[in-house]
């Protein structure tokens, strides 16, 4: 049966929803899988095309997107998406904990010789994409920013990473005595510092450099604390916020220069209360 043109029913949408994080969980373990082969197989179940297939699996990775999450690699997101896909997407997350699972899971990965690649960083968010109410309702019950925040283990994944490419960019530079005292501030001495990582530039001036690991896209929202915040201002000249995306996967950066306020819109959540 030629379903072109028609609109994908439920049965459907849970189908090629089911099939995508599939893929996606096993993409988040480093398995193998054929995206053709599972193309065809969706083909002559659904009685769709490969091109409608694959645009639906790109319109997975929309919402995937906004909600913070990483998306299978090869379906660019497109962002035109029924709402339908959204609520069978938000029970997922209701009922099988898919947010926590795939924000919270950790493969540590190698240590680049020469430190980390910085990327630029993104010249838009896609929350300005974010005008349909569910979406918004999803949001409210699983915030990307507050997942990763209590994702501890991640959170902790990151910063190693980061120390560990400070020193091997600083000793392939050739200043072994520089790399020797790198420190990992967050983890000696706690989080009062207001950054997680004292490096070092190959010159030797400082680099206090505050780590935010997501396994989400590059666009993924994070928290920054009062104290990071104050930090950062009143040291522009050696504060950075590294921003670590996709984690678990292929980890990449970018790095934000105070003021911090040039890059991001920061957004009050919390008051401090007392008594009268």
């Amino acid at each position: 049966m030629n379903k072109a043109g028609t609109p994908w029913n439920t049965d459907e949408i849970e189908i090629i929803v089911e099939d995508y994080l599939d893929m996606l969980h096993m993409e988040m373990q480093a398995q193998h899988f054929n995206k053709t082969e599972r193309n065809e197989i969706l083909q002559e179940r659904l009685g769709r095309s490969k091109g409608s297939i694959e645009y639906k699996h790109q319109n997975i990775s929309a919402v995937m997107t906004l909600l913070g999450l990483p998306f299978v690699w090869g379906y660019k997101p497109r962002f035109n998406y029924q709402t339908r896909l959204c609520e069978v997407i938000e029970d997922k997350l209701k009922h099988d904990n898919l947010a926590d699972h795939l924000a919270g899971h950790v493969n540590e990965p190698s240590i680049p010789e020469l430190g980390i690649t910085f990327q630029q960083p993104p010249p838009e968010s896609p929350n300005h994409r974010i005008s349909s109410g569910i979406i918004r309702r999803i949001l409210r019950i699983s915030d990307p920013a507050t997942r990763d925040f209590r994702a501890r283990v991640l959170g902790e994944a990151g910063e190693k990473f980061l120390y560990h490419a400070e020193r091997s960019r600083l000793q392939s530079g050739g200043r072994n005595d520089l790399a020797e005292k790198v420190r990992w501030v967050s983890k000696e001495d706690g989080d009062g510092a207001g950054f997680d990582i004292l490096s070092f530039s190959e010159s030797g001036e400082e680099r206090w450099l505050e780590a935010k690991t997501t396994n989400g896209p590059l666009t993924t929202p994070f928290w920054i604390s009062e104290n990071e915040l104050r930090v950062s201002e009143k040291r522009q000249d050696v504060f950075r916020l590294v921003r670590i995306y996709d984690f678990s996967r292929t980890p990449s950066a970018y790095q934000l220069k105070p003021p911090l306020t040039d890059h991001v819109h920061l957004s009050p959540t919390n008051y401090f209360a007392t008594l009268r």
